[in-house]
């Protein structure tokens, strides 16, 4: 019999913040039927040992090795039975620096059952200091935003659609908006569009793979929508920021990101300029990456 909601959440060595995330997502309220999978990914903590002791309602898969951001995150939906006839109707991704409101997991489920054309929902993200995660909303890295976004403009002009349109900054925070993507420390995703588009593409090992599964889902027809209705805590960086593999990960995910969706379609003199800018900013190490055409095929 299928249930509402699949809760997967990926762990790597924050186990008091895992803790703190958990005990929001078990103290929900509004009558959701859901499941929660904890995948941790090798964590050298204690974080394994605290979810079977202090939640053993969660299902847990415990990897021997760190296989990376969307590959982990695809074992949870398998294991919650995302690909089977019992599938749930959504499913969450949701990051363990998180703290939910006790009353959100209800209120996006029930959006979404009103707004059968959206494909994926996200909240409005908020950091310990209280300003907002400005990846909650954003736009798609086409080469002209990225440029913009490298060069600073957007820092410089945020109230502009124009040279703010990387993080949609020249919205107001509390305004519904229909955007490219938002992020995946809580994307709430229907699974009728994941049935269309395929799981995450763990060609990704961290970052990009939420993007690229935005524009799949919004390629298929769906609509990808900031809904402020509630705010989520969001520590943010908590576990990339520990892990040495970071930065370059994030610079080769913009290469795949590129070479999947906008290569084909981008002029010789573009393509330099990107590839010029990412050698400058990714450093040495990421420029056996940039010839990126092993990339260009998706893999769904």
């Amino acid at each position: 019999m299928s249930y509402d909601l699949a809760v997967v959440i990926v762990n790597y060595n924050v186990s008091e913040l895992l803790k703190n995330c958990l005990n929001t997502v078990f103290a929900s309220t509004g009558g959701v039927n859901y499941k929660v999978c904890v995948i941790d990914n090798a964590s050298p903590d204690h974080s394994v040992q605290m979810v079977q002791d202090q939640f053993p309602q969660a299902e847990l898969i415990a990897n021997q090795d760190n296989v990376g951001y969307p590959a982990a995150n695809n074992q949870g939906m398998f294991a919650l039975g995302v690909n089977t006839a019992d599938a749930p109707r959504y499913v969450l991704l949701l990051n363990p620096d998180t703290e939910l409101p006790a009353d959100c997991l209800a209120e996006y489920v029930n959006w979404m059952d009103n707004n059968p054309t959206v494909g994926v929902v996200g909240p409005r993200l908020i950091l310990p200091d209280g300003s907002l995660d400005l990846a909650c909303r954003r736009s798609f890295p086409s080469p002209k935003v990225s440029m913009l976004h490298m060069l600073g403009l957007g820092r410089m002009f945020p109230n502009s659609p124009v040279f703010g349109r990387y993080n949609m900054t020249y919205l107001p925070e509390d305004q519904l908006t229909e955007v490219d993507s938002v992020v995946g420390a809580f994307m709430l995703v229907r699974t009728s569009a994941i049935d269309k588009v395929g799981m995450l593409d763990e060609t990704f090992w961290m970052y990009g793979e939420d993007l690229d599964w935005a524009k799949r889902i919004k390629d298929a027809g769906w609509k990808i929508v900031y809904n402020p209705i509630r705010k989520v805590k969001h520590v943010k960086r908590a576990s990339s920021r520990q892990n040495p593999k970071a930065q370059f990960e994030f610079y080769r995910a913009m290469i795949i990101f590129y070479y999947r969706h906008y290569r084909s379609e981008t002029s010789w003199a573009t393509h330099l300029l990107v590839m010029l800018g990412l050698a400058v900013k990714g450093g040495p190490k990421l420029w056996p990456e940039l010839d990126g055409r092993k990339y260009q095929k998706s893999s769904k």
